[in-house]
């Protein structure tokens, strides 16, 4: 059974382990990332007179290097003058040439954020009269391409390294002190140890080509490292090398001297371990939480500790549970005793109870508020996730019950003084028979005492039903990270909702009119582009003879606000032959434009038109009639 068993386990393990990777490399929705929230000039203006300087602000601050902010002509040469640099707070501005000509001019960006993460994009703008331009305002998205796909494998690495170093070590110095000399424990700490120092070093390398050039070839470009070196990021990286550094002494002593040890000394040297260990493996932590996700947003104080206690949570839960699998299943020599698998139990509860309560807040730090649990596709799915954790600990229950009933056996004594017996006959005819014979009769006797220990383990029912419970549980995890991962990927609930205020759903009616006579009219259009589909909404107050308040809202077909350069609004009365009458909107927001004091003579079925410009050469024009007055 345990040979049928074992394959099984090796490719839990390899799933668990990936998944892991997924969840922490990915950890943090991306609400956190800086986006471009204005502009001087604003995205698709037409202005009388070329500015001086062209200004950006962000979501949070950004980090710059000297081309990060580029503007172009029409023909495609620059016409920014200097470096760019921080006006204030996430604002940053480039100067222009002087005397610019007539046309249309590309802005093009590409900075970090605060919580690490590289973001570029372009918009236009024109001097005078719009005219064509060779220029794209979208180019490659930053850490994208081949770099980006090696940067995120780099992340997924170092976090697997992460939780099977730090969580194998503490399973052996908190539930199983004789693990320190387990061959297959020993070489899952090491491999853990090994994978994380490889990963940070890749990681160090790659990081000046994921946030710049996207080139493979720039990957031990020496000055680009050194650009690195003087960021946040890469002090983090080598802080953590540092650190990884500090791990391998202490896991030569976990593995070397603390194994020699007599009972005594053991528990002395079992204290100075856990204060060492328990202060590299906070280090590491850290070196996530003070240059990513949690050092940016919302309550960084308090969310890069919550971070912290998070990762080490997760490396004592899942880490833990790969080396108890590992002492179950692959080393029948030494099998793990009662005491090992209760205090582990212990130390899981304990770590999923800390998961809960960090990962809820830390969940919320996203979603913005309450409301978002539930209105929003992120909270459903964090709603899921609770709810498999909380099956998991339902599981991790059933083993707590089966770890109380176990107890050791100690059955095999006779049976090991009658093997010990019929060895010592053997080998003394094996002497007989030459060194030769006598190798050949140990193997031999190895192989049938190592079958012997898996038939006495798998005979415990109790330890039988353990080792399922275990793997159970390990299955919720997998299915639960899974969740974790498709929340990563998902749309946080704050920017979710504020798209929901900005536009309503495409499935209201196409007009309406309330109380106070306000028109509301929605419009789908295509401009035959890429990313060219969407929803214009109209929104007219009071909507009769006179002034009226116009407000222009562009949507997505999934509901989100749609960034486009330019909309324009034509009023027409077929009827009485007015018209059209022209309205260009001034843009106050992301997908969100305004008028005031649209002047409309006359009562009638109005038809308003309205252009959509997608791109430099996407555009189309829609109407619709409407009651007005």
């Amino acid at each position: 059974m345990t040979q049928t068993i074992a394959p099984r386990v090796r490719t839990l393990l390899l799933l668990m382990l990936a998944a892991a990777g997924l969840l922490l490399a990915g950890a943090g929705p991306a609400s956190a990332h800086a986006t471009l929230s204005g502009s001087d000039p604003q995205q698709g203006a037409v202005v009388d007179q070329a500015p001086g300087r062209v200004s950006l602000t962000f979501s949070e601050g950004v980090a710059l290097s000297d081309d990060s902010v580029r503007v172009l002509a029409p023909d495609g040469k620059r016409v920014d003058s200097g470096e760019p640099s921080n006006v204030s707070g996430a604002t940053v501005a480039v100067q222009l040439d002087s005397g610019l000509a007539d046309g249309t001019y590309t802005v093009s960006y590409q900075v970090v954020s605060d919580d690490s993460h590289p973001i570029s994009g372009g918009f236009t703008f024109s001097v005078g009269t719009p005219s064509a331009t060779s220029v794209s305002a979208s180019g490659p998205s930053a850490g994208g391409g081949v770099v980006g796909v090696l940067y995120g494998l780099g992340r997924y690495l170092s976090y697997a390294g992460f939780v099977v170093m730090v969580g194998g070590a503490a399973f052996v110095l908190a539930c199983w002190q004789r693990g320190s000399g387990v061959r297959a424990v020993q070489r899952l700490v090491v491999s853990g140890w090994l994978t994380l120092t490889a990963a940070t070093l890749a990681l160090l390398l790659m990081r000046g080509s994921y946030t710049g050039s996207g080139k493979v070839g720039d990957f031990f470009d020496l000055n680009l490292l050194a650009d690195v070196l003087e960021t946040k990021t890469g002090a983090a990286l080598v802080s953590r090398l540092l650190l990884v550094a500090a791990a391998a002494l202490f896991i030569a002593v976990l593995f070397g001297a603390y194994d020699k040890r007599e009972d005594q000394e053991k528990r002395d040297l079992t204290f100075g371990l856990t204060i060492g260990g328990t202060v590299v493996a906070a280090g590491l932590a850290a070196s996530w939480a003070m240059s990513e996700h949690a050092s940016a947003g919302l309550q960084p104080g308090i969310a890069m500790p919550v971070a912290v206690v998070h990762l080490l949570a997760v490396a004592a839960w899942l880490g833990g549970l790969t080396a108890l699998l590992l002492a179950l299943y692959r080393s029948p020599g030494t099998s793990v005793d009662t005491t090992a698998v209760r205090r582990f139990s212990a130390l899981a509860f304990g770590s999923v109870v800390t998961l809960v309560v960090t990962g809820i807040y830390q969940s919320w730090r996203q979603l913005g508020s309450w409301s978002a649990f539930t209105e929003t596709r992120y909270g459903q799915l964090l709603l899921i996730k609770i709810g498999l954790v909380a099956l998991l600990v339902g599981v991790a229950w059933i083993s707590r019950r089966w770890t109380a009933r176990l107890t050791d056996t100690v059955a095999a004594k006779p049976q090991k003084q009658t093997v010990a017996a019929t060895a010592s006959g053997d080998s003394k005819r094996g002497a007989s028979g030459g060194p030769k014979r006598a190798a050949q009769l140990a193997r031999q006797q190895a192989a049938m005492d190592t079958a012997r220990q898996k038939r006495l383990r798998d005979a415990d029912p109790i330890r039988f039903g353990l080792r399922r419970s275990v793997l159970a549980e390990a299955g919720v995890a997998i299915v639960l990270l899974a969740v974790t991962t498709a929340l990563t990927s998902t749309e946080p609930g704050r920017t979710a909702q504020d798209a929901a205020k900005a536009a309503a759903s495409s499935s209201s009616p196409s007009s309406s009119t309330d109380a106070s006579g306000a028109l509301t009219l929605d419009i789908s259009f295509d401009t035959g582009g890429e990313d060219g589909k969407g929803v214009v909404r109209i929104e007219l107050d009071p909507a009769s003879v006179g002034a009226n308040e116009m407000h222009v809202y562009v949507q997505r077909p999934n509901g989100r606000a749609f960034d486009i350069p330019e909309v324009k609004v034509a009023f027409t009365l077929e009827s009485q032959d007015i018209g059209p009458l022209p309205v260009v909107p001034d843009r106050i927001a992301t997908g969100h434009w305004s008028a005031k004091g649209v002047q409309l003579p006359m009562a009638g079925d109005w038809k308003i038109t309205v252009t959509v410009r997608t791109s430099d050469i996407d555009q189309t024009t829609v109407s619709k009639n409407a009651q007005i007055g």
